[in-house]
């Protein structure tokens, strides 16, 4: 029982590996469940028979990742594989990400949500093209850590000019990206050197293993750093004989903190109304947090509805029908300028049109395409968008939640493009006076 409340007070991390194909993310990640003792013993005994029936010799731990039966007949990852485990110290959800560039898309899911991101380098071949597409990614999606995993050191005699070579290279590239973090660590996943247990090939480094950087990265944020964001997810009006007036506005706090008494604006409408109450877990309280889900109840019977945005009246987003951003198209059939799709925006989907794409970013190495009409699956772009009816949208710098949002296709709900507000890279965003208003500037 002890064990149960100390990983249930744990702070949690989100977290996902990249890298090229055959760079050893699915093993990387084998090993931090098994050396971590996160593994059923059932689960074992299945990857075991599994090696054995491919003529290996010893477990392929690469095998509790790689799920699919593609995968494990190809030897890659395809999917995003989420993992969960916990340690005394964090609980963690990791993804693990495919390498091909064909599944880029695949990647932006995974990291999407993640604290971290652990970039994978085979120490054999340094920084290749897709480790760069990673990083941008990454960068993109504002992940706020970054290790940097030199792995197969094993097959480089554990070299130390090797990897001060390549984190030196990869740091340089990440910080042209804006990426505010980057931790290098020599590794070898097949061997388990700097995974879970200190390496004792490697008495040159004296940072952290993996799982001792993951237990360890800060996290935990202070809401009172972000201003409060309250999508409203359902409207509670009971109308009985003991609630006869109650009126509450249910749903999630994306960032912040709401009190009682806090004067909010009330989106798109632009009313205003003052926190009468809160409700959390079935008990009153006198103020809520990210990401607690809360009923809060206000002094006026205002026109709310699913999809309005609750936010301080003194710092509430700009409420706009255009729509500037930096989005990765992931549905097979291309997006075109012109055509017309539904936007979801946290709890608010309205109609929109796609009025103009004016450029696609080439990963490789950050150039630009302008005008290139329309993005096909795994292509990242930029795109002008005009709503039915306006949106409350922070830039996604400020909000990774109430700054993003997804394209649907009207037809048949396919989700077709996921979006991030405002400017792509955070290396850019502090140029932004010079920027180029036809696309990226770099």
């Amino acid at each position: 029982m002890s064990t149960v409340v100390e990983h249930e007070a744990a702070s949690l991390l989100r977290f996902a590996t990249a890298g090229s194909v055959d760079d050893g993310k699915s093993t990387l990640v084998g090993r931090l469940l098994h050396d971590s003792k996160s593994v059923l013993a059932d689960q074992l005994e299945a990857v075991e028979r599994a090696s054995l029936g491919r003529g290996q010799d010893a477990p392929d731990l690469a095998l509790l990742t790689d799920g699919l039966r593609a995968e494990r007949e190809q030897g890659i990852t395809i999917d995003v594989a989420y993992r969960y485990f916990a340690t005394p110290r964090r609980r963690f959800i990791l993804a693990d990400t495919p390498g091909h560039v064909q599944y880029t898309r695949n990647m932006v899911t995974g990291a999407s949500t993640a604290e971290l991101a652990v970039v994978l380098v085979d120490a054999r071949n340094g920084v290749v093209e897709q480790t760069r597409r990673h990083a941008a990614v990454a960068a993109l999606l504002r992940v706020p850590h970054v290790v940097l995993a030199v792995n197969k050191m094993d097959l480089v005699d554990y070299a130390e000019p090797v990897f001060a070579t390549i984190a030196e290279e990869f740091t340089a590239y990440a910080a042209s990206l804006g990426v505010p973090e980057v931790t290098a660590i020599p590794i070898s996943a097949l061997a388990g050197d700097n995974v879970v247990s200190p390496s004792a090939h490697m008495d040159w480094y004296g940072g952290p293993t993996v799982l001792e950087h993951l237990e360890t990265v800060p996290v935990d944020t202070d809401p009172t750093d972000d201003p409060a964001r309250f999508p409203v997810q359902y409207v509670i009006r009971p109308q009985t004989a003991e609630h006869p007036d109650y009126r509450g506005y249910a749903g999630q706090i994306a960032s912040g903190v709401l009190r009682v008494g806090d004067e909010v604006s009330v989106l798109p409408s632009g009313r205003t109304s003052t926190v009468t109450g809160l409700d959390a877990l079935g008990r009153a309280v006198d103020a809520a947090w990210a990401p607690q889900s809360v009923t809060v109840t206000l002094a006026d019977d205002l026109d709310i509805s699913r999809g309005d945005l609750l936010a301080p009246a003194a710092g509430a987003p700009a409420v706009t029908q255009d729509v500037e951003a930096t989005v990765c198209h992931v549905a097979d059939r291309p997006l075109a300028a012109g055509q017309r799709v539904l936007l979801k925006h946290t709890t608010r989907t309205v109609k929109a049109i796609v009025k103009e794409i004016p450029s696609r970013l080439t990963l490789d190495d950050l150039s630009q395409h302008p005008a290139p009409g329309e993005l096909a699956a795994n292509d990242i772009g930029r795109v002008r968008i005009r709503t039915a009816e306006p949106l409350a949208l922070d830039a996604y710098a400020d909000s990774r939640r109430t700054g993003s949002f997804l394209l649907i296709d009207p037809s048949d709900g396919t989700t077709l493009t996921a979006g991030m507000a405002g400017t792509a890279f955070a290396a850019q965003a502090a140029q932004d006076t010079a920027a180029d208003d036809e696309g990226w500037d770099f």
